[in-house]
């Protein structure tokens, strides 16, 4: 899909850089940062969206199962946005870093505490950013999706015949629209919120 998503954007007149890099690991993302720049010169926008999950009870969780979600869904963030701000960012005083973080790092989930806890910790982090960051022209929000239909999701929400799980009629009951997200219906958000126009006075936001 990303090689499909390449090819359509570079038919469409954009110049286009696809990399594989582990975010969890800060080498890759430091080559990754630096193959970005010497491309095109600049970095404007920082969208960390890379994550992972997993539906586990908690007394059931390894230490392993903790860190591998807190590596890529937290220090993955923290890694791409120090080395987009050390990089490029700080010395022209101009950017904008977006993150997603997730409802479930506001209200918990039962099976997903780890998950929780590492979305808590990126809308936390977005607020310290924001502030920090501020003065230097950076700006840095988050949106926090309530229960999208993606792929991820998929094996939660159907059975492998088609019909709902369990959990599908409990999320549905707890979501005010009464359905799920699409991916699209995450644009608008987004569009503002790293647009330097229409949101230039806009940090520290959490959607």
């Amino acid at each position: 899909s990303a090689v499909l998503l390449e090819k359509s954007l570079n038919n469409n007149g954009f110049s286009t850089l696809s990399y594989a890099a582990d975010v969890s690991k800060p080498n890759e993302v430091n080559r990754m940062v630096a193959d970005v720049i010497a491309k095109f010169g600049k970095i404007d926008v920082l969208i960390n969206n890379a994550g992972i999950a997993q539906q586990k009870l908690f007394t059931d969780l390894t230490v392993e199962d903790w860190r591998a979600m807190l590596d890529t869904n937290l220090s993955g963030v923290f890694n791409c946005s120090q080395e987009a701000l050390r990089r490029h960012m700080l010395p022209v005083h101009s950017g904008v870093i977006l993150n997603i973080s997730s409802m479930w790092g506001q209200v918990g989930a039962s099976c997903e505490v780890h998950y929780s806890a590492a979305k808590a910790g990126v809308s936390n982090f977005t607020q310290w950013l924001a502030v920090h960051f501020a003065g230097a022209g950076i700006r840095v929000n988050a949106i926090a999706p309530g229960f999208f239909s993606t792929e991820q999701n998929k094996a939660l929400l159907w059975n492998e015949d088609g019909t709902p799980t369990a959990r599908t009629g409990k999320i549905l009951a707890a979501t005010p629209m009464g359905r799920f997200g699409q991916p699209q219906e995450l644009l608008g958000a987004l569009l503002f919120l790293v647009d330097s126009k229409a949101a230039s006075f806009v940090t520290g936001v959490i959607i």
